[in-house]
């Protein structure tokens, strides 16, 4: 058990300057210097300067703003990326309460805000998903959300007293495996972004019923032989859920397992997705499972507005000629394919997500994954997912590269529109997590 909720670091947004605006009285140093409104940030000689219309404020490399009323003071960083390099990418000013951060990184700024993990988990939970899903799905969100992010922050601290070496990729001549983790974050907890999970302060507006959910399971993980589990989620899986190992490094987690997405086996497909033909069969066709629906009431309750620009979650088709993908997955992966003449999955995982493809081309052959390099690979932002199936058209002299696809994401751990539809059909919090988290228990810690 611990003491008292926990305080994180969460890194917004970094930049040659960065514009805030102090909504309410900030202190800052030693003397209790005030500060309020718009200034700037901006890098000079290594040493932060704070700049308004009238008045500059040197800061050293570090500078931390405290709010004098934590309640009613706020800060409010503009021009912020949300979505970054995925399809729906954009700027946005966003409002955070908590304490305001500085701190120099690779010749840039970012901006860190700091402040308790549940207040944390009030915007995690309205940025991830609507305001208005079911109380249900809140819960069991406000559950996963806290139990991966303070399992991020033990990994850290094993990491740091040198429990091994954190590796992200495996390169040789042959193939390329790469991980994307949280290896680019250490100079605080989590980033605000997809990368970890969505923050957006108070931004994204939270509801009552979302500080009910977060108020309720306040303290509450998820456990699995007395640690907290690594516990993710992804927006649809597309029928069968992914094993951790297959995404990320190569590490088994019981509670992370492969599970079918439905009350009962679907009828007429054989899910071992591992070997090629179920996984054509199954991409190819629509099994049934709870994400795979179609209700706008449903997907209205678990996706915010720019995640609706996107309404193929389930099953889904992409077409490439074959120069377009050439070019493209020459200028994503760096490495000259020459003229793509194939796509053939190597290993699949329990998903039928692709976790080693071979790309053939008439200059180079190269295996790559795992998952989210794949998607990287053959998108100009990411693919939904590894889970697709090659379908090779040749007219002539034209070739045409078709790919089915299955889920959007990596499809570990829980499906939040599945868990949407299992909220909105009765599931308690409870039933919810025990579904997509094999033997894990709840424990509440603090």
């Amino acid at each position: 058990m611990m003491d008292q909720t926990p305080v994180i670091s969460v890194g917004i947004v970094s930049g040659s300057g960065l514009t805030f605006t102090l909504n309410g009285q900030f202190t800052f140093g030693s003397g209790g210097r005030n500060l309020s409104g718009q200034w700037t940030a901006v890098l000079q000689e290594g040493k932060i300067l704070l700049k308004d219309n009238s008045a500059v404020v040197e800061a050293g490399n570090e500078i931390t703003l405290v709010p004098s009323d934590p309640e009613l003071d706020s800060f409010t960083l503009h021009a912020v990326t949300i979505g970054v390099a995925f399809h729906w990418q954009r700027n946005e000013d966003q409002t955070f309460r908590g304490r305001l951060k500085f701190i120099v990184e690779n010749d840039r700024i970012t901006a860190v805000n700091i402040l308790s993990v549940e207040d944390y988990l009030l915007s995690v939970i309205s940025s991830e998903m609507s305001a208005t899903s079911s109380p249900e799905l809140l819960k069991a969100h406000a559950v996963i959300s806290r139990s991966w992010l303070l399992a991020q922050m033990e990994k850290t601290a094993r990491l740091v007293a040198g429990e091994g070496k954190y590796t992200t990729s495996i390169i040789t001549d042959t193939e390329i495996t790469r991980w994307y983790d949280r290896e680019d974050h250490s100079n605080f907890d989590v980033c605000a972004d997809d990368h970890c999970q969505r923050y957006q302060g108070i931004t994204r507006a939270s509801t009552p019923v979302v500080e009910q959910a977060v108020r309720k399971t306040a303290g509450e993980v998820l456990m699995y032989d007395d640690m907290i589990c690594d516990a993710r989620y992804s927006k649809c899986c597309g029928g069968v859920t992914e094993l951790f190992e297959n995404a990320w490094e190569p590490s088994s987690h019981p509670y992370l397992q492969k599970i079918t997405d439905s009350r009962e086996t679907p009828v007429g497909f054989n899910t071992d997705l591992t070997q090629e033909s179920n996984a054509v069969r199954w991409i190819n066709g629509v099994p049934e499972a709870f994400c795979n629906t179609n209700d706008k009431m449903t997907l209205s309750q678990v996706l915010n507005n720019y995640d609706q620009e996107t309404n193929d979650f389930f099953r889904w088709n992409i077409t490439y000629p074959q120069k377009e993908l050439s070019i493209l997955v020459r200028e994503k992966t760096g490495i000259d394919f020459g003229m793509i003449t194939d796509l053939e999955p190597v290993n699949r995982g329990t998903s039928g997500r692709i976790i080693r493809l071979r790309i053939t081309g008439d200059r180079k052959t190269m295996i790559i994954g795992k998952e989210l390099e794949i998607r990287k690979a053959l998108s100009k932002t990411h693919l939904y997912s590894s889970a697709f199936v090659v379908e090779k058209h040749e007219e002539g002299e034209e070739t045409t590269f078709v790919l089915h696809g299955a889920g959007w994401g990596h499809g570990v751990g829980l499906c939040q529109i599945g868990a949407a539809v299992m909220g909105a059909s009765g599931y308690l919090y409870k039933d919810i997590l025990m579904h997509y988290f094999t033997d894990a228990s709840l424990k509440r810690i603090y």
